[in-house]
């Protein structure tokens, strides 16, 4: 198993709901460290944030290089909050790698996130 780590910022854009959900994003994410490049997906959302007691899922391929490997990748996330308590599952989709990226799996933890919206990742594969 190997660590490596990244960071990203992300802009949520609101888009139109779609039926199952609360409301829907548009993401894009720009990343640099050891994920080098950008992603976009969408965002799904359900619940009260607000109240403590809320989900999201979201996809996004990312395109760019993982540890100077170039390809794409498929990012997958699902959060939870329940009584203020999240929980997060962000992982590489399986079979999703074109490339030199092909085959790879594994999951992404997200640590801190600074004022500027910087988030700090670990990206773990085996």
């Amino acid at each position: 198993m190997s660590t490596l780590t990244a960071t990203f910022t992300v802009d949520l854009t609101p888009a139109a709901v779609l039926p199952g959900a609360a409301d829907r994003f548009d993401v894009a994410k720009t990343w640099t460290g050891a994920l080098e490049g950008t992603s976009r997906g969408i965002m799904l959302t359900a619940g009260d944030p607000a109240g403590g007691s809320a989900s999201y899922i979201a996809t996004e391929i990312f395109e760019g290089t993982l540890d100077g490997r170039e390809g794409t990748l498929t990012f997958q996330q699902l959060g939870t909050m329940a009584g203020g308590e999240p929980e997060l599952s962000y992982v590489i989709a399986p079979g999703s790698g074109t490339g030199a990226l092909t085959g790879l799996t594994g999951t992404l933890t997200i640590g801190g996130i600074d004022e500027a919206g910087v988030h700090e990742v670990a990206v773990e594969l085996p």
